[in-house]
């Protein structure tokens, strides 16, 4: 069940806003008011979510792109500022994740989640922030688990997603002052989503991650952008820096066991 929350006439920006947990997030805003713009590399998938997002609630915009690209991510956060009056609230997700063992990985596959992961958020970040309406604005980083636990086939991600947090607790120190909070938010595991089907492929391993999680069920994406809601609001609004896990306990409960269960299988 969603929470209430009102973002009429505010300005959400989604990087990574087009599927999964990030498109969930954008959903979310949309359906409390705000006008919502989304960004990812597909042409196909933004044109189909501007279209849900339209229905969702408030105006939608789309920008095809790739982050890893600071001219493109500064260009359309430039378009959309002209045209919407800047940015409220900024969702940072954009990520890629592959199971791997780190000495099966080439210098270029573990680059490339880095380079899209942190480099990439660093984009973001760094564009958007001529464009937020200071003070008041809410940047949230979508962070993993992996930022804090260690994972087999996962080194790639766990290097890069604990970038991705120390740069939110480090912009949280330089921007705190300007009146722009930043926060990440770690996901735990989430139904239907391409993280689950990639790290849980049977139904076996979904079963041992579920009994890993205190609250005993997966995560939906609506609870993912009732926490990034609940950190835009001024319910929040001494909130600044955090690392929120999201996960039902799962961090804090044998989730590294739970990781090695989940990656094992293919470790053969």
């Amino acid at each position: 069940m969603t929470a209430t929350f009102d973002f009429s006439g505010k300005q959400v920006f989604v990087f990574g806003g087009t599927s999964g947990i990030n498109l969930g997030i954008a959903e979310s805003f949309a359906a409390a008011g705000a006008d919502v713009a989304v960004a990812s590399r597909s042409q196909e998938k933004v044109d189909a979510a501007v279209e849900l997002l339209g229905k969702a609630g408030g105006k939608a915009r789309g920008y095809a792109l790739d982050v890893r690209d600071a001219d493109a991510v500064e260009a359309a956060l430039a378009d959309h500022a002209e045209a919407a009056g800047g940015v409220d609230v900024l969702i940072s997700g954009a990520a890629g994740n592959f199971p791997a063992l780190a000495n099966g990985m080439s210098p270029n596959a573990f680059k490339s989640v880095v380079d899209i992961d942190l480099l990439g958020s660093f984009h973001v970040l760094r564009a958007a922030f001529p464009h937020l309406n200071k003070p008041g604005a809410s940047v949230i980083n979508i962070s993993a688990p992996q930022a804090f636990l260690a994972m087999p086939m996962q080194s790639h991600v766990c290097a890069a997603k604990a970038g991705v947090d120390m740069l939110t607790r480090t912009l949280a120190l330089e921007w705190g002052p300007l009146g722009v909070r930043i926060n990440s938010i770690a996901p735990g595991p989430i139904a239907d989503t391409e993280g689950m089907r990639r790290l849980a492929p049977t139904k076996e391993i979904e079963r041992q991650c579920i009994a890993s999680v205190p609250v005993r069920r997966l995560g939906t994406v609506s609870e993912i952008g009732d926490a990034a809601m609940f950190l835009s609001s001024p319910a929040a609004a001494y909130v600044n820096g955090v690392v929120l896990p999201v996960d039902g306990g799962w961090s804090v409960a044998g989730a590294s066991a739970a990781a090695l269960a989940m990656t094992s299988p293919h470790m053969s």
